[in-house]
């Protein structure tokens, strides 16, 4: 509810249109039409300002990883490594281009919203009809309404017959809204204003007028129009922690070749010397293929995903579902399948149960828990009869699925009566339609009169609400269709106990006694009481199963829907949803005061008849408590809170295309337990990241240290900046990008989610980087000196050196495999792109150390078997180390 606004539904009719100045007879003149319109502006949404496309596209760089990026590419250029320098430039265009794309899909949602109200309708101007656009329209302007229009403003009603509103995209109520003109309470929720329609609802039966009472902005939509462009775009826990890393891996980088300069010159080394080593120890610190193997295996994520039913729309948003600490799921069509299903009928003073779901025509029919056969009790054939006939849907069948023309409830009715046999074609034929009384609000049944053809008689069927039938009914059938007495507190009983499971309840009877045309007259009294049947759109299959994954990997699940409260808090038990003792409405959040929401919500897990707005409250709640959330949705009022989540996801099938455009994930099976596999893809693909993280900067750092010891001690480089550009482009790619493709580790659902301010690297990885980067620098320092000492020349040295750093890698790589656990706990095979990585890295080294072309490209020299057996040795020595620390950690931790 926008508190801004007139509460359009809580006046009476006549002050109402005094108000409005508005005729509901004749509608506005066509020049009191252009004075309002000049007045008020064109009943259109106000599109979003935002960057031009060239602002948008600069933005891209403002990160400090693209800075350092920059920065290396810069000095890779100074050193007229054009191939080198191209490559890491041609890196940040990549990611700059892929960034801007994401961002510019982002800001369609306003768009889509604004198409929605492009459409013509049927408005009174000088009390003649008139087709306009929707845009021309001003408050004050009657519009017709009938079955199949959109409705173009925000509209109280002044007329109706049977008129039904499809306004799920806007409330999320799973079945069509029943209108009628009234005045309502003031404190009615939106959801409940039956006298209202809704600009961009769909009217799926009946007709009726409205006068327009809000156009453009200040209609229903235009309030969610302003929440999706106030709603803040959130930055990924992924890109938030990367931005903290780069800053500080920037200051050690400037830091550490500050001070190598000044020590340097301090100690009387020339100011170019210190300048070169000083860019050799940034080159070896800069790790360059950090954001390709970022995007590379976020993509693999996206790639791995899609498999599953979940497509990313935005690459961060893959390790965000990994980081996710709360689901805010929708009910219809997300934990349900929004297909009404008969699941108990009470009929011949019998109680029957109903298996199957859905609109496929397969279950069984119970009673006292054994299976029976429908044909054996003629009282329920008939109140599935009545179901049947009395009914204007159409169930079809589409190869080998089944798909419904018509009400989702009429459709149920179908669906049941097909499972006892009655087929709507062949009962059709044999009772052939006469007359009918459509279903109208003011008297809550419908009625249809049809010709048993094999009885030679004419029945009237009705079904509607029970208080509406049985003060029509005297008697009731027993299961063999023996009139008996009818048994009104029996029947008020059963009704409140169905309804107390959430279940949707229709009341049917007969009427023996009439003529060729069915009216009114004949149907107020002496029917026969045939039964009732109850619905309820069904949770799904898999939803449960995926919700208890979800509490067992230390993620909440929160049910948030525009549907009833009674029929949410049911599905909710039914899913085995935690904390459902009691379920919140939207009224009552309104009452309570901002700081009380987070204790309140940590204790609730259902709400319902949620606004809009107070969706986007919820998610705003938890994200200030510290929580990573996602949240689904598939209509129009999902739009704000989709975009203002840590991640959005949206409904592929069923969902708006605003829905859509403002959500990071799409799913295409519209599951929830698509999202429960997607958080275990999120989460393996952050394991990964860090796996290629612990394993890149090891080697800068010790590329860093080697240079920093060199000027300390005094003596040549052990490495040139060409050679570590050489290290670090050549493994990134053959080695270290493997690690994007291992596979998820056992029990990665079994986990608590990620602390949201726990950095990348935790204390222990901070430790092993540093134990094998000063590894590294011992080994290769050493070998460097040794060789010289032993009368070797420079090139040679270095070419020792360099090899040292790679085969550290590499086998650091089956290190890096998993962090916690050694190659042989994942399986040594089960990558076999480390074993490609690993031989290819291994015959470039040989090219790199013996291939003449190389040697003059990169001053390497031919070394031999003695010094190759050392570099081994290293390799070796830092394997056995990290397997140590892992044991040693794994022994803490069983401890504690």
């Amino acid at each position: 509810m926008n508190p801004q606004q007139t509460q359009w539904h809580s006046l009476p009719s006549d002050e109402l249109l005094a108000t409005l100045h508005a005729d509901a007879e004749q509608g506005l003149t066509e020049l009191e039409a252009q004075l309002r319109i000049d007045t008020v502006g064109p009943n259109r949404l106000t599109p979003r300002r935002g960057k031009g496309a060239f602002g948008l596209f600069l933005s891209q760089f403002n990160q400090p990883l693209v800075y350092i990026l920059l920065l290396s590419g810069a000095v890779t250029a100074f050193l007229q490594e054009w191939v080198d320098s191209s490559v890491i430039f041609g890196v940040v265009l990549v990611n700059a281009i892929i960034g801007f794309i994401q961002e510019a899909n982002a800001l369609k949602a306003i768009n889509a919203l604004a198409q929605a109200l492009n459409i013509s309708t049927t408005v009174l101007r000088d009390g003649q009809r008139r087709t306009l656009s929707a845009s021309e329209l001003v408050p004050g302007d009657v519009v017709i309404l009938q079955s199949g229009d959109k409705v173009p403003a925000d509209l109280r009603l002044l007329q109706s017959r049977e008129l039904q509103i499809d306004e799920s995209a806007l409330t999320g109520e799973s079945v069509p809204a029943q209108k009628r003109p009234a005045m309502l309470e003031e404190a009615t929720g939106l959801a409940d204003r039956y006298n209202m329609a809704y600009s961009s609802t769909l009217i799926t039966y009946g007709t009726g007028s409205g006068v327009v009472v809000e156009t453009g902005d200040r209609t229903e939509i235009g309030l969610i129009n302003r929440m999706i462009a106030d709603a803040t775009d959130l930055d990924t826990p992924l890109t938030q922690k990367m931005s903290q890393f780069s800053q500080l891996l920037l200051w050690v980088i400037v830091g550490m070749a500050v001070l190598t300069f000044a020590v340097g010159v301090w100690r009387g080394e020339s100011m170019l010397a210190m300048f070169m080593a000083s860019v050799a120890l940034a080159v070896g610190a800069i790790p360059e293929g950090l954001p390709a193997a970022l995007t590379i295996t976020l993509a693999i994520g996206v790639s791995r995903m899609a498999k599953r039913n979940a497509i990313i729309r935005k690459l961060p948003a893959v390790e965000t579902l990994g980081s996710t600490t709360v689901i805010c799921s929708d009910k219809t069509g997300t934990l349900t399948q929004n297909q009404m299903t008969v699941q108990a009928i009470y009929a011949g003073g019998e109680y029957f149960q109903v298996s199957g779901s859905g609109y496929t025509p397969e279950g069984e029919f119970n009673r006292l828990g054994k299976t029976i056969d429908p044909n054996h009790y003629p009282a329920l054939l008939e109140c599935l009869k009545a179901g049947l006939l009395c009914n204007d849907a159409r169930l079809l069948a589409d190869n080998d699925n089944w798909r419904i023309e018509g009400d989702p409830t009429e459709a149920a009715l179908l669906v049941v009566a097909h499972k006892a046999g009655l087929h709507h074609a062949s009962v059709n034929d044999n009772h052939p339609r006469l007359d009918a009384i459509p279903f109208e609000s003011q008297h809550q049944f419908m009625a249809t009169l049809h010709h048993n053809l094999d009885q030679d008689a004419r029945h009237i069927y009705l079904k509607g609400s029970l208080e509406s039938l049985l003060a029509r009914c005297d008697s009731a059938f027993d299961t063999q269709l023996n009139l008996i007495p009818l048994d009104k507190d029996q029947l008020h009983q059963q009704l409140a106990d169905m309804a107390a499971q959430g279940l949707r309840v229709l009341a049917f009877a007969r009427c023996d006694h009439c003529a060729n045309a069915v009216q009114h007259h004949e149907v107020v009294g002496g029917l026969t009481f045939l039964g009732l049947q109850a619905m309820i759109d069904p949770p799904r299959p898999e939803a449960a199963a995926s919700i208890a994954a979800c509490y067992r990997a230390g993620i909440q699940v929160k049910m948030i829907t525009g549907d009833h409260p009674i029929t949410a808090l049911a599905i909710a038990r039914q899913l085995g949803m935690k904390h459902t003792e009691r379920v919140i409405s939207g009224a009552e959040l309104q009452a309570i005061p901002d700081h009380q929401l987070p204790e309140l919500i940590a204790q609730c897990a259902v709400f319902a008849r949620i606004a809009p707005e107070q969706k986007l409250q919820l998610v705003q709640s938890l994200q200030a408590v510290g929580h990573v959330v996602a949240m689904t949705g598939d209509g129009v009022n999902d739009a704000p809170a989709l975009r203002q989540a840590n991640i959005g996801v949206a409904m592929g099938q069923g969902g708006t295309e605003v829905a859509k455009e403002a959500a990071a994930m799409i799913l295409t099976d519209d599951h929830f337990a698509t999202i429960e596999a997607a958080v275990e893809e999120g989460r393996g693909v952050f394991d990964n990241l860090v796996k290629f993280i612990a394993w890149t900067l090891p080697t800068n750092l010790g590329e860093g240290l080697v240079i920093m010891a060199a000027v300390f001690a005094n003596v040549a480089l052990p490495i040139t900046p060409v050679q570590i550009l050489w290290i670090n482009m050549t493994t990134a790619v053959l080695l270290g990008l493997m690690l994007a493709f291992e596979p998820k580790e056992p029990g990665l659902m079994l986990r608590k989610p990620r602390e949201p301010q726990q950095p990348i690297l935790t204390k222990h990885l901070i430790f092993r980087i540093c134990l094998v980067g000063v590894l590294m620098l011992t080994a290769a320092f050493g070998m460097f000196s040794w060789e010289l000492s032993h009368g070797e020349s420079l090139a040679k040295a270095r070419t020792v050196a360099v090899n040292v750093f790679v085969f550290c890698e590499l086998f650091y790589l089956f290190n890096c495999r998993s962090l916690n656990y050694s190659m042989f706990h994942v399986g040594v095979f089960s990558n076999l792109w480390v074993i490609f990585g690993v031989v290819s890295m291994t015959l470039l080294q040989l090219l790199f150390t013996y291939w003449p072309p190389m040697q003059a490209l990169f001053g390497s020299a031919s070394i031999g078997v003695d010094e190759w057996l050392l570099i081994l040795a290293s390799g070796v020595i830092v394997y056995a180390a990290v397997g140590f620390e892992k044991l040693l950690l794994r022994q803490f931790r069983n401890k504690h």
